[in-house]
């Protein structure tokens, strides 16, 4: 999967970054290097499910993928 995301210097130092297709899903860094590392997290934790909630409604079947 690939995603597209928009980089700005911050005022005050460092970068920070937003993922338009998710909604909410921002980090920032003080270094270009620092601000990569933090966007894999912060996509990660956007796209993470709550396993417990999800099997409970519709008696759905909840499985892991790799994207």
């Amino acid at each position: 999967m690939k995603l597209k995301v928009v980089i700005h210097e911050a005022e005050e130092g460092g970068y920070w970054a937003e993922v338009p297709a998710l909604p909410g899903c921002a980090t920032e860094g003080d270094t270009f290097e620092e601000l990569l590392h933090n966007l894999y997290e912060a996509v990660e934790g956007c796209l993470s499910v709550d396993i417990e909630r999800a099997e409970g409604e519709g008696g759905g079947r909840v499985v892991e993928i790799a994207v």
